[in-house]
């Protein structure tokens, strides 16, 4: 296993390899996430795919799994690694799958690392990855070697009360509704993701014990240092395919704070989450890397909904956006995309 480096240093744009493209791996290329970032990485301005590794797909085209990438690509999937010719390798592994291949496998101390599995997402002494939440940590994101991808549901919900945080509001237990689409649960069918049975349906689970919320409470008490309220989650299945909407109700006691200025002085700067002064919809965002962000007030309860991609702003697209802060690039590069919006 390497050896978790403590220091980092970064993408020097002024050395010889300002004209050149960022060298790009991808490693379990064979799923949603791994498609999405695909699509992103064939038309980014400033990177080029160097190999896409999956074992079960190893010299067939990518577009025989990937269909919708027809004539953006003749890439093959691969069984080898070559991690001495890339820049930065993407773990699109599923959740507890990138420990086990690091301790299998050696990579350069040089390259980075983008994990969009949950193995490195809270904070530890025995790794040095960044939390990958550019509206929380993009200072720290900034010439990283290593950064763990925010899981989907984390992403919207975090976007929904960071800014309620930072003023120290969270100060009684946080009632959370957040429904997703089928393709968070990957790409392996399943007794709940087949269309039998998600069409026209709706359930719940993981009810008050998603994976998640650990995350969560790490990134409000990052802000918040005395938080200590419980989140009751209760996560939807979806029947559609991608995109999830969040409503959280926080209760404020003698409420004096413009709630509404909050949220739009701590987004003002954010590349990709905007607040909105209307009612919000879940079709503004599908197909993008926003988040969009809305809030009532009734009485001494605030309501914010919220909503995103789950595989775009909740997994692929913030892994690009993470890669753009890692090499000095624009943070919107290659992620200027337009909604399915009307």
């Amino acid at each position: 296993m390497r050896e978790p480096l403590k220091t980092s240093k970064p993408y020097n744009l002024t050395t010889s390899k300002m004209n050149e493209l960022i060298r790009v791996g991808i490693i379990g290329g064979a799923g949603y996430t791994a498609g999405e970032l695909i699509r992103l990485l064939l038309n980014h301005p400033a990177a080029e795919i160097v190999f896409v590794n999956s074992e079960s797909n190893a010299g067939n085209l990518i577009t025989d799994v990937h269909a919708g990438l027809y004539g953006e690509t003749d890439l093959r999937f691969t069984s080898e690694l070559p991690f001495e010719e890339v820049d930065v390798v993407f773990f699109c592994f599923g959740h507890g799958k990138s420990t086990q291949f690091l301790q299998e496998h050696y990579i350069p101390a040089d390259v980075r690392i983008i994990d969009l599995a949950q193995d490195f997402r809270l904070a530890s002494e025995d790794h040095d990855y960044v939390y990958g939440l550019p509206e929380l940590n993009r200072e720290k994101i900034n010439g990283a070697l290593h950064v763990a991808n925010p899981g989907c549901f984390a992403t919207c919900i975090q976007l929904a009360l960071l800014p309620l945080a930072k003023a120290e509001l969270l100060n009684n237990d946080i009632s959370v509704n957040a429904i997703t689409g089928s393709t968070g649960a990957g790409v392996k069918p399943a007794a709940t993701t087949h269309f039998s049975w998600r069409s026209g349906n709706m359930s719940i689970y993981k009810a008050f014990n998603h994976q998640h919320v650990p995350e969560i409470k790490e990134s409000l008490t990052h802000l918040q240092p005395n938080f200590c309220s419980e989140i009751d989650f209760i996560p939807y299945r979806g029947d559609y395919p991608r995109g999830i909407f969040a409503t959280a109700v926080v209760k404020v006691e003698n409420l004096q704070e413009d709630v509404v200025q909050l949220y739009k002085d701590f987004y003002a700067e954010a590349t990709f989450t905007h607040y909105v002064d209307k009612a919000i919809d879940m079709k503004q965002v599908v197909n993008t890397n926003k988040c969009l962000v809305h809030v009532d007030v009734f009485g001494d309860k605030i309501l914010i909904t919220s909503c995103i991609d789950n595989l775009l702003k909740g997994a692929s697209g913030q892994a690009v956006q993470n890669m753009n802060l890692m090499f000095g690039l624009e943070e919107s590069a290659g992620l200027r995309l337009k909604p399915i919006a009307f």
